[in-house]
């Protein structure tokens, strides 16, 4: 029943809407008149309040995890702030224990640790995603030069990439500086040898929760070949609808459904050399964020064809856009072995990490200043 009512409450919040302008323009060609029951504003974060509710109610049914010793406590795990609005996802189970006592993690080198982790999330944000992100709009935007189409395409997957990891390094890092340890939400993602593998370093927590308690009490791959691609289908349907309401996220989850299921029935991607199928993960997950970020489906399909209609074009982007985005790619593909330097503790590496961080501070400050309010992507879900 728990469960049943934070479903219902999500759908009369997010999708309510939704189905009713299909239904008024079911009606519309019917040449019949259906007018509005009531338009609904959206509440921030209530789909990420909503898995967590859902989580702590299966969790305490499943004897995972014990209930909190007082409401209040409970409270605090639903509306933790740092990550309320686009996650991670936080799982009970997994905070229980934090919750009733942060004391094992209450120190000064993890509170310091937690805000450089904040500051680099910041500056994935406002030095990186705000710098690129009007490259992305130009093309999102419908431009009549469809030559920007493949910039805007690859901006905006860099732009999505820093604007949502960077929100939940800001998260990590905010949760540290209370004394509070949060699960990791991205593992470069665009390294993926698969899509497959992309999904278990993209948005890990959604990953996870959608694996523990949707798939595997489905069944998992303990099913039939039929009811195994279903309930992967489902999945990705439901995690596509689950971002947003609109034809375009079920689209967006297709797209991922379907390469999986090639990827698991044919193993299309095994044979190719590592770098190869790289190159074909990102190409594939780039050109999947189309019917994410496009409007409606004409405009992905404009989109699309322009793609063909015209070579790609670099005119309408200035230097600092460019050099932005070169870098936030080299960034993404960085071998494990450079950023596990970086996160060493010798004196040497703790002085250069202070120096970087500060200027990295600064640097972002000024761009707050010089650009004013860039909201997250993931606000608007």
């Amino acid at each position: 029943m728990g469960v049943a009512l934070n479903i219902a409450t999500l759908f009369l919040f997010k999708y309510f809407n939704f189905f009713q302008e299909n239904v008024q323009l079911l009606f519309a060609k019917l040449s019949l008149e259906f007018g509005a029951v009531m338009q609904i504003a959206l509440p921030l974060g209530i789909s990420f309040l909503t898995f967590q509710k859902i989580s702590f109610l299966i969790d305490i049914k499943r004897g995972n995890a014990t209930l909190p010793k007082s409401f209040v406590d409970y409270l605090l795990f639903v509306t933790l702030f740092p990550q309320l609005i686009a996650g991670p996802i936080l799982r009970y189970k997994t905070l229980a224990v934090q919750l009733a006592d942060r004391h094992a993690n209450a120190n000064f080198e993890n509170r310091l640790s937690g805000f450089y982790r904040f500051v680099i999330g910041l500056a994935k944000k406002v030095l990186i995603a705000d710098q690129i992100a009007p490259l992305a709009n130009q093309a999102f935007d419908i431009s009549d030069n469809p030559a920007i189409y493949f910039i805007g395409i690859v901006a905006y997957t860099v732009q999505i990439y820093f604007d949502f990891s960077g929100y939940s390094d800001m998260a990590i890092g905010l949760g540290r500086m209370m004394d509070f340890q949060f699960p990791e939400n991205f593992n470069f993602p665009y390294k993926s040898h698969s899509v497959k593998s992309f999904w278990k370093r993209w948005h890990i927590t959604l990953g996870q929760w959608m694996q523990d308690y949707l798939y595997i009490p489905l069944g998992g791959n303990r099913v039939s070949t039929t009811r195994l691609y279903a309930n992967l289908w489902l999945v990705f349907l439901l995690s596509g609808l689950w971002h947003g309401a609109s034809f375009n996220f079920l689209i967006w989850g297709a797209w991922h459904g379907f390469a999986i299921t090639l990827e698991q029935r044919f193993r299309v991607l095994d044979k190719l050399p590592n770098a190869l199928k790289i190159m074909i993960t990102f190409s594939w997950v780039s050109l999947g964020w189309v019917w994410f970020r496009a409007e409606n489906f004409m405009d992905a399909i404009t989109i699309y064809k322009g793609l063909f209609q015209s070579l790609p074009s670099l005119e309408t982007a200035s230097k600092l856009q460019l050099s932005v985005l070169v870098f936030a790619i080299v960034f993404s593909f960085s071998p494990t072995a450079i950023i596990a330097f970086f996160y060493q503790n010798s004196d040497s590496i703790q002085r250069f990490k202070c120096l970087i961080i500060s200027l990295l501070l600064v640097l972002c400050i000024g761009a707050i200043a010089a650009s004013g309010e860039q909201p997250f992507i993931y606000f608007r879900f």
